[in-house]
């Protein structure tokens, strides 16, 4: 039963980290398309940048999430305190990298709402 579930473990590790793959190259792909045509034409304006940002930030998140998931199943099987050391070292600078992005998230969406409330309000 033990070694099933340790097959089912690393099974579901890979499965989990090959979507965070997947969602933090597809945002950084989509990022680095958005911002291209800044390099061969004027520069982006901050709405655009900061629209580039909180998608890209967006989809980092989910990334990050997701290997943090994939962590904690790795701890579960993990027997050899060495590995779990790194592990959780690595949970803790992705927890961390998640929390600064939401906070950056966070205060974008902020910017974002009060440009939109001074527009809505120069328009009347």
């Amino acid at each position: 039963m033990h070694e099933w579930l340790v097959v089912a473990s690393e099974f579901a590790i890979l499965v989990i980290n090959a979507i965070a793959l997947i969602f933090i190259s597809f945002a950084t792909i989509r990022a680095a398309i958005g911002a291209a045509p800044a390099i061969v034409s004027p520069p982006l304006s901050g709405t655009q940048r900061r629209d580039i940002w909180l998608q890209y930030a967006r989809w980092l998140i989910a990334g990050l999430t997701f290997q943090l998931a994939a962590d904690i199943i790795e701890t579960a099987i993990t027997t050899d305190w060495v590995t779990i050391g790194r592990v959780a070292a690595i949970a803790v600078i992705r927890t961390f990298l998640n929390y600064f992005l939401e906070r950056d998230l966070a205060e974008a969406r902020e910017l974002q709402a009060q440009s939109r409330a001074k527009d809505a309000h120069a328009e009347t």
